[in-house]
């Protein structure tokens, strides 16, 4: 990951420091990919040194892990509970990683980064009450 808060500074006087370059291809990066709830749909996009990243853009399904036995399950994504990364992406129903989403095993929370990983993976965090 590259800095860019070398390229526009001001001078210890105050006054504007002129950039000596723009910013290269390699440290323009892109738009985040705000995964929410819908049909799965994603986006394939070339990484550095031809590298594929996969951006989940909208997904139903999660992989829950339960602590406890170690067991995985495919489940789908009733809701998103909260989001404490943004609070816009708390409102909206975003999934990044921290993200607690309700599933049909219960609460869990997101351990996989869906805009770079491309599968949303959770470790069950409570039990629903029913």
């Amino acid at each position: 990951m590259s800095t860019h808060s070398s390229l526009r500074k001001r001078k210890r006087s105050g006054g504007k420091k002129r950039a000596y370059r723009t910013k290269k291809k390699y440290e323009a990066g892109g738009y985040p990919a705000e995964t929410i709830l819908g049909e799965p749909k994603r986006k394939f996009t070339r990484g550095l040194g031809g590298n594929m990243k996969i951006k989940v853009l909208t997904d139903k399904f999660v992989s829950v892990t339960d602590p406890k036995t170690g067991a995985t399950q495919k489940t789908e994504i009733t809701r998103v509970v909260r989001n404490s990364a943004n609070v816009d992406y708390n409102r909206r129903g975003v999934i990044t990683k921290g993200a607690e989403i309700e599933t049909a095993m219960g609460l869990a929370k997101v351990t996989s980064r869906p805009g770079n990983d491309g599968i949303i993976n959770a470790v069950l965090i409570g039990k629903e009450k029913a």
